[in-house]
C-alpha cells in the first residue's frame, strides 16, 4: 500500500506537468490546427533561462530566500518564453498559416531543432544540476512521503489551470479565442483580430510550458539543450489522449498519463518477473496512445468546439 500511495503521488507530480505543456499543444491546435512540435523546447528554454538567472541571484543577491530567488527567475523565464514563442508564430509559422498542413509541421520539427542548437550553443551541451531552491525535507504521508518542491507542483499547477480556465471561459480575450477557433473568417467581421488573438495563444503557451519547465528541472534536478524533446512528445500523447482541441481532455491526459506512467514503473518489474525494469515506462505512453487512437479516436472527452482556446 506504501508503494501504491507513493506511485500516486509521484503520477500526479508527473501528470501535472505533463498537463501544463499539454495545454500549449491544444490551445495552439484548436485555434489553427497546427501541432506545435518545438513546444518541448520551449519548455527546455525557460528551465535553462532559469538556472542561469538562479545562479546569477544566487551570486549577487545571497541573502534572498530561496523560493524568492525561484519565483523572480520563473517569471522572467516566462518573459523570455512568451518572447520566443511570439517571435516563432510571426517568424516561421505566420507566413504559412494557408499552405498545406504538411509545410508548417516540418517548420515546427525544424523549429524544435534550431531551438536544440541555439541552447546547446548557448548553455553548452552537458547536463547541468539544477539548484534546490526549496526544503528538501520529505513529508511523511499515510506511509509515503512528498516534498515541499511536489506540494509546489501540484499547488502551481491548480492555481494555473484554474486561471486559464477563467480566462478563456469568463474573459473577452477567452471569448474571442473561442470564436477564432470556431471560424476566425466570422470573428473577424465581428470586430475580432484573429492574428492579435493567435500571438496571445502562442504567449500563453509558452508562460505555461515555462512553468512546466522550472517545475521539471525542480524536480528532476538537472536541466541540458535536449531535456524538452521527451516530455513535450509526452505532452503531446496527453493531448491527443484527451482529446485535442479540448482544454479539460489535455488536463485529464496529463494526469492520466502520468498515473500511468509512474504506475507502471513501481510494478512493471514485478509483472514481468524482472524481465521489464523501470527504464522500459517510456513505451506506456505510446501504448497507452495507439489503444485510446483504436477504441475512441476522438480521445478520452473527444474534440469539444466550444472548448477550443
Amino acid at each position: 500500500m506504501d508503494v501504491l500511495l507513493q506511485q500516486i503521488i509521484n503520477g500526479l507530480v508527473l501528470g501535472s506537468m505533463y498537463a501544463l505543456v499539454a495545454l500549449g499543444y491544444t490551445m495552439v491546435y484548436g485555434i489553427i490546427g497546427l501541432i506545435n512540435f518545438a513546444h518541448g523546447d520551449v519548455l527546455m528554454v525557460g528551465a535553462l533561462t532559469s538556472w542561469t538567472l538562479i545562479g546569477w541571484m544566487m551570486e549577487s543577491w545571497a541573502g534572498l530566500p530561496g523560493w524568492m530567488i525561484l519565483l523572480v527567475a520563473t517569471m522572467i523565464a516566462m518573459v523570455v518564453c512568451a518572447v520566443l514563442n511570439f517571435s516563432i508564430e510571426k517568424l516561421a509559422y505566420r507566413p504559412l498559416r494557408n499552405s498545406p498542413r504538411l509545410a508548417p509541421l516540418i517548420t515546427a520539427i525544424g523549429m524544435s531543432l534550431l531551438l536544440q542548437t541555439m541552447a546547446m550553443i548557448i548553455w553548452e551541451p552537458n547536463p547541468k544540476p539544477y539548484p534546490g531552491m526549496l526544503p528538501r525535507e520529505p513529508i511523511p504521508i499515510g506511509g509515503a512521503v512528498i516534498t515541499i518542491t511536489q506540494i509546489t507542483i501540484l499547488a502551481t499547477t491548480a492555481i494555473t489551470l484554474a486561471l486559464l480556465m477563467y480566462l478563456v471561459n469568463r474573459t473577452n480575450l477567452g471569448r474571442a479565442m473561442r470564436a477564432t477557433a470556431e471560424n476566425p473568417r466570422v470573428a473577424a467581421l465581428m470586430g475580432i483580430k484573429p492574428d492579435v488573438v493567435i500571438s496571445a495563444t502562442f504567449i500563453i503557451g509558452a508562460m505555461l510550458a515555462a512553468i512546466a519547465g522550472v517545475m521539471w528541472a525542480s524536480n528532476y534536478g538537472t536541466v541540458q539543450h535536449a531535456m524538452g524533446f521527451m516530455p513535450g512528445l509526452k505532452a503531446f500523447v496527453a493531448a491527443v489522449m484527451g482529446g485535442i482541441g479540448n482544454l479539460a481532455g489535455a488536463v485529464v491526459g496529463g494526469i492520466a498519463l502520468g498515473l500511468i506512467e509512474s504506475l507502471g514503473a513501481g510494478y512493471l518489474g514485478k509483472l514481468t518477473g524482472g524481465f521489464l525494469g523501470s527504464q522500459y515506462t517510456d513505451i506506456f505512453a505510446f501504448i497507452v496512445l495507439a489503444l485510446v487512437l483504436t477504441l475512441r479516436p476522438s480521445g478520452l472527452l473527444g474534440e469539444r468546439v466550444a472548448d477550443r482556446a
